[in-house]
């Protein structure tokens, strides 16, 4: 039954649902498999083995009696370990929340169980989510699966999350991205990561890194099933003062694998000049082969692309500050070294500096808008690199060399700050067998096309369904 491990969420739900296999033998499948490998590879912190099997059991119940909960009734999953779980310890990838258990669960949490989803356990991440990498002192690094010679990165924050997908230790994941969180380990993982629209999804009961700039989102093998995370997570909830109003789309309707006529817009400037050869010239033959399919693919720059990194700085650090400030005077020596060390970098942030980052946020929002006016989205490189070494510090870009964390975030986080939503998708591998990723941008709110486009791409590339040498 470890096959049951490699199915896609769709795939899943469907098989649980005409009763073909049941809850309790998918959840037994995928526990037998944590137990057998993710001592290497170290994607979970905390597995809830005895509980999953209970809910497994109680979801057999309800099928058998004709009372299944919704999309995802059986279907196991992870959670990146910032969302609170009832009875279940948040560490937030930390020694300061190691015994820190929460009295209910955070608001997508709760959505996703009401859609039968089961919690298998809580997932590896950078500690209190800030940094690109994927490196916890605490818990031990979660390790890329992909080079089974050299010790690489998974990309961060949500490193667990993306390798427990991508290894078949989890059917799907929640991850969140302040700067690229989901979409940078998704890409360097070789598995498909949605941003949503800033908004879109609740925040509620998911532990912050910068308010203005944190969304959640689910990490899968395939956009389409994203798509069936995101129709169960989204929609307003008045426990977090920017969730959106707007109606929720049904996101799996609009799957219809149609590109004619669908217009997009290939990034140029910093997104054509930054990545290495590799990975620019796989996102090149992807667009050709969209424009293949019948979409109408031209080229746009971002023209204010430059300005991202210090305004996301400047919020990023005066945000997180905020947040840590009590436990850094108290409790300092718990932090990983690295991690407090940015964090005691937003005292240099001064008032001025992040009004005037907020106001470039504005301006770079607009800029994205201006591109999606005459276009329905446009695509890019996630990150300008494949999977650094670990014992990497800094990379070879096309532009030159940058340090590995500012390398790694440096297309991302562009799109955190304008809140458009945004998907890593698997575009192709480099010579060495590292994955490449490509990222779709979309206008606010519209989820449903950002998916369309990846879900078109995964109907006619088989780069999604590539398994890992660690796997």
């Amino acid at each position: 039954m470890s096959d049951l491990c490699w199915w896609p969420v769709t795939d899943l739900a469907r098989a649980i649902a005409t009763k073909a296999v049941s809850p309790v033998e998918v959840v037994q499948a995928y526990l037998e498999r944590v137990q057998a490998r993710d001592a290497a590879l170290r994607a979970y912190i905390t597995v809830c083995g005895d509980a999953a099997l209970e809910e497994a059991r109680a979801a057999e119940s309800e099928l058998m009696g004709g009372r299944p909960r919704g999309p995802l009734h059986g279907v196991p999953i992870g959670l990146k370990d910032l969302f609170a779980t009832a009875g279940v310890r948040t560490t937030g990838g930390s020694r300061i929340l190691a015994d820190a258990v929460p009295g209910q669960d955070a608001t997508v949490v709760r959505r996703l169980r009401a859609a039968g989803a089961i919690v298998l356990g809580k997932l590896n991440m950078v500690e209190f989510a800030y940094g690109p990498e994927g490196r916890n002192p605490h818990y031990g690094d979660a390790r890329n699966p992909w080079d089974a010679a050299t010790a690489r990165l998974a990309g961060g924050s949500s490193s667990g999350s993306a390798v427990a997908v991508a290894t078949g230790l989890a059917a799907a994941a929640l991850g969140s991205d302040t700067g690229g969180s989901v979409r940078i380990p998704a890409s360097l993982s070789g598995i498909t990561g949605l941003k949503p629209t800033y908004g879109r999804v609740s925040r509620a009961g998911v532990l912050p890194l910068a308010w203005s700039l944190d969304h959640v989102g689910p990490m899968a093998r395939t956009a389409a099933d994203c798509a069936v995370l995101l129709r169960a997570m989204a929609g307003y909830d008045a426990a977090d003062a920017s969730a959106s109003v707007l109606p929720v789309p049904d996101y799996p309707a609009a799957l219809t694998g149609e590109l004619a006529g669908l217009r997009i817009g290939l990034l140029r400037g910093l997104f054509a000049t930054a990545p290495a050869p590799e990975v620019g010239a796989a996102v090149e033959a992807a667009a050709a082969a969209l424009a293949g399919a019948g979409a109408v693919v031209d080229e746009v720059t971002l023209e204010r692309a430059g300005e991202a990194g210090p305004a996301a700085a400047a919020i990023v650090g005066a945000e997180a500050l905020a947040f840590h400030a009590g436990w850094l005077r108290t409790r300092g020596s718990e932090y990983d070294p690295e991690v407090a060390s940015r964090l005691r970098l937003g005292v240099l942030v001064s008032g001025v500096h992040y009004v005037r980052a907020q106001q470039v946020r504005g301006r770079l929002r607009e800029d994205v808008d201006a591109a999606l006016a005459r276009r329905d989205v446009l695509v890019a490189p996630v990150t300008p690199v494949t999977a650094p070494a670990v014992a990497d510090r800094d990379a070879a870009l096309g532009d030159g060399p940058a340090d590995v964390r500012s390398a790694l975030v440096r297309l991302t986080r562009h799109f955190n700050l304008s809140g458009h939503p945004a998907c890593s998708v698997p575009c192709g591998f480099t010579a060495g067998g590292l994955p490449i990723g490509m990222q779709v941008v979309g206008r606010p709110f519209d989820e449903a096309t950002v998916l369309r486009v990846a879900d078109a791409w995964q109907r006619i590339t088989d780069w999604h369904t590539r398994r890992p040498p660690l796997a």
